[in-house]
């Protein structure tokens, strides 16, 4: 099963976009707090319609922990400044992608206690800034998937 992991979301619709699409992709779901939002928040159910029962979504209180949860997995930092395309990667199932806020990306020092090969990049058009966070998660996870054979998919 593929992870994907948020650090410190900002914004609410985009968290229950996310929710939504790990349970129709089947990737686990985490969360690294401190959020932007209550867990809670009206705007995080709506996004995520009736699909937080079907998602496997945890939550940690900071990204210390998170990492003793990943322990001997390959972590990918998906960011506007990695090195690589994320198409360029060969996935493997116990992968894990984490994408930064929404308003900061992730820190200097998460993404520099990652090897350079694993600090992937989406294209872009020259000038752009960012995708969409919720954007940027399906693009790399269902590139991921599809490496895998879509498991458990129709």
């Amino acid at each position: 099963m593929l992870h994907l992991a948020l650090f410190q979301p900002q914004i609410a619709p985009n968290t229950g976009n996310i929710i939504r699409l790990a349970a129709n992709n089947g990737c686990r779901l985490h969360i690294i707090e401190p959020m932007g939002f209550d867990f809670e928040e009206k705007k995080l159910r709506r996004a995520g319609l009736d699909y937080h029962d079907l998602a496997n979504v945890s939550r940690y209180p900071d990204y210390p922990q998170f990492l003793s949860a990943m322990q001997g997995r390959r972590i990918f930092a998906i960011t506007t400044k990695g090195t690589r395309f994320y198409h360029q990667v060969s996935f493997q199932p116990d992968d894990v992608l984490l994408f930064g806020s929404e308003t900061s990306g992730l820190p200097d020092s998460v993404r520099d206690s990652l090897p350079a090969e694993q600090k992937l990049r989406i294209p872009m058009q020259a000038g752009a800034r960012s995708l969409n966070l919720s954007n940027s998660v399906a693009i790399v996870s269902y590139e991921a998937w599809r490496q895998l054979g879509y498991p458990g998919g129709l």
